[in-house]
């Protein structure tokens, strides 16, 4: 999905929760590899890889000039033979350590083997985000959570392009010098109108 769809969607979807949610993860996200200089981990389940999201996070790291944005796809049937950016297998998420940032993408929740990863990654200080279930075990366990249920307005590959996309857009410098007072007041509404961080 382009800039110029992404820009149309987000104005069909002007006015519901999911401009502020997928900004506000994507926040969360940014601010964690960031602030940690990178080192964000991608992974998704046997059935659902994330490979996508990991292409436009790529993409948004190099539009946007954070390089930390970019992942490393974590894959469950990762092979030596495939290309490097594919041959990464489960076994760097027990290499997961403080300052890195594990991003989990499932549609639903993922079974207990990899849970048991993504446990042992927190325990040993990586930051976990997660995008997908609503309930169960892994949004509990992780710091951030957006929660794309079956049967909601959006699926979870069109949550991902808007959450990709605010990424790479929030990553953009904040202007220095004196901003007008309308503006100031405008950022503040914004703040104070939208709502709570949701966790589930």
């Amino acid at each position: 999905m382009d800039a110029v769809r992404v820009a149309l969607l987000r104005e069909v979807l002007a006015g519901t929760e999911w401009l502020g949610a997928t900004r506000r993860f994507a926040g969360a996200l940014r601010g964690s590899v960031v602030s940690h200089g990178g080192g964000m981990l991608l992974v998704g389940t046997p059935e659902y890889e994330p490979w996508h999201l990991a292409a436009h996070l790529v993409d948004e790291a190099a539009w946007s000039g954070t390089p930390e944005l970019a992942p490393t796809l974590v894959r469950h049937d990762a092979r030596s033979s495939d290309p490097a950016h594919l041959a990464v297998g489960l076994g760097r998420l027990e290499a997961a350590r403080r300052g890195e940032t594990l991003l989990v993408v499932s549609p639903e929740g993922p079974a207990a083997p990899l849970l048991e990863r993504v446990s042992d990654a927190r325990r040993a200080g990586a930051t976990v985000l997660c995008l997908g279930p609503g309930e169960g075990e892994l949004p509990a366990m992780a710091h951030e959570a957006l929660a794309v249920p079956d049967g909601s307005e959006l699926d979870l590959d069109t949550v991902q392009h808007l959450v990709s996309a605010a990424a790479g857009e929030n990553a953009l410098p904040t202007p220095r010098g004196r901003r007008r007072f309308r503006d100031r007041v405008a950022r503040l509404a914004e703040h104070l109108t939208a709502p709570p961080p949701a966790r589930w």
